[in-house]
């Protein structure tokens, strides 16, 4: 059986740390905004989303000219003296590496402060005994970081990077336990050769002799269901027990194999031996991708929701009709990069969404997103409803039917391939279509889900369903989100 990931869809690079018996948990959001949600959890296997680090347009200007896969990179969650801090990478034009910080978790959190002196990408904090912060970076590299000011002392230097030979020393995490300093890394690329080295030494800044038994952690050239495993991050619970979350991906259909919800957050435990770490089995989640049904009857959004970037609050709103969202088009289709769209997560393997449009003042409809290159929809407006795919270069209008007068449901179906017709079966098959109003689904077309996977499309990110609009203004009464376990 394929163990679950405990945060499951796109929640890519994960950080943790504990304050008494609670654990805080951080992800990558990349295009995506608001940036970087926010997890609670009292055991580990159990989560809950409490909000977004970079929930407003000062924090977070993620303009048209980031691309998708872009913009925030690997934030590192810390605790320290009374606060959380938290560092990432911004890769938009402009960007560069930034620390903000709050008393609540769940928010607000400061405005950014700058770090100039920063080097890189994947920033990490630790504090030693005397206060001194020391920031790592990708590659690896390490400076003393002032939190307060954002300022380095001295110049960065290079520390150990991994295995000789091995690309990509990335995602660096210091850590003191017991007698030595200990340095975390993820090495072999973000793809089927990713891995976790770790080194010690008796300083934080070194120097640093490797674990014997690198990678500590790595399922490459296995027939392992969960591929990818990399970007880890450890932690101790109140009761000494260690682990470590980090992401993986599950790839499905035949060969090369595809994956589809984005890399995801898995849990493993950890021992100690002979002063170094040995992880176990993968601890599967509970169903932490439960149900969702959104009415649209509250004033702001629940922090579950993203949309592209950082668009003007005007375009996407519950304010201007009743129990419903309203979405005024920028972007004429998902091809642009600034199309007004909301959407969730895909967190299942197989899943049915559901949104009841208003397309009488506009058009517009329910996506599965990838990128503007990679995308599937279910469009009404302008007296049709029809079925759009855009795969690399290519863009089609697969099926169109007439559209009735007054509010259309529109529907996506998505069923993951459990059996294999012969080596080239895609990772799932995404029908699209309308509903009616006793859940009759009529198919309009069935497409192949592979070319909406990262090993086709490439990048970092996972697909996220939801509404938009190409054209006009169009009013959304419902959405839903419901989970098809086999």
């Amino acid at each position: 059986m394929t163990p679950t990931p405990v945060i499951p869809g796109f929640h890519p690079d994960p950080s943790i740390c504990r304050v008494g018996d609670d654990y805080y948990l951080v992800c990558s959001s990349f295009e995506y905004f608001p940036g970087i949600p926010v997890f609670h959890s009292r055991n580990l296997w159990q989560w809950t989303r409490i909000g977004n680090v970079l929930d407003r347009p000062s924090q977070l200007d993620l303009t048209p000219r980031t691309a998708s896969s872009g913009g925030i990179y690997a934030p590192t969650l810390r605790h320290h003296d009374g606060r959380f801090h938290l560092i990432v990478t911004d890769v938009s034009p402009g960007g560069g590496n930034l620390l903000v910080t709050a008393t609540d978790p769940a928010g607000p959190w400061s405005e950014p402060v700058p770090l100039p002196g920063v080097p890189g990408i994947d920033p990490d904090l630790a504090w030693d005994e005397d206060g001194t912060c020391w920031c790592t970076v990708a590659g690896v590299e390490q400076a003393r970081l002032d939190v307060k000011t954002g300022k380095t002392v001295g110049t960065p230097r290079t520390l150990w990077s991994g295995t000789p030979g091995a690309k990509a020393p990335e995602a660096p995490h210091l850590y003191r336990i017991g007698d030595y300093w200990y340095l975390l890394i993820a090495e072999g690329g973000t793809e089927r050769g990713h891995g976790i080295s770790i080194a010690r030494g008796p300083r934080p800044d070194g120097p640093f002799e490797p674990c014997p038994d690198n990678p500590v952690l790595s399922h490459r050239s296995t027939d392992h269901p969960v591929q990818n495993t990399g970007h880890g991050d450890l932690v101790q619970g109140p009761d000494g027990s260690w682990w470590m979350v980090f992401l993986g991906v599950r790839p499905g259909g035949g060969t090369p194999g595809w994956h589809v919800l984005g890399r995801e957050t898995f849990l493993a435990p950890v021992e100690w031996v002979d002063g170094w770490p040995v992880v176990g089995e993968i601890v599967s989640g509970t169903d932490a991708g439960e149900p969702v049904r959104d009415d649209f009857d509250t004033a702001t959004l629940h922090t579950r929701w993203i949309s592209l970037r950082t668009p003007p609050a005007k375009h996407i709103t519950t304010e201007e009709r009743a129990s419903h969202l309203t979405l005024h088009a920028r972007g004429d289709s998902l091809d642009a990069a600034d199309v007004t769209f909301l959407g969730h997560r895909q967190q299942h393997l197989s899943c049915r969404v559901r949104a009841e449009a208003d397309t009488s003042q506009g058009r517009g409809g329910l996506a599965v997103r990838l990128d503007e290159h990679h995308h599937y929809e279910i469009e009404a407006g302008e007296g049709e409803v029809r079925v759009l795919a855009r795969i690399g270069p290519l863009r089609s209008e697969v099926a169109a039917r007439p559209l009735p007068p007054g509010p259309v449901v529109l529907a996506v179906d998505i069923t993951a391939h459990t059996t294999l017709d012969d080596a080239r079966t895609g990772p799932d098959l995404v029908r699209l279509g309308t509903a009616s109003a006793d859940g009759t689904f009529t198919e309009l077309a069935a497409l192949d889900g592979r070319y909406l996977s990262t090993e086709v499309a490439g990048g970092f990110t996972g697909r996220v369903l939801g509404m938009y609009a190409a054209a006009g203004r169009v009013d959304f009464d419902r959405f839903s989100y419901e989970p098809v376990h086999p």
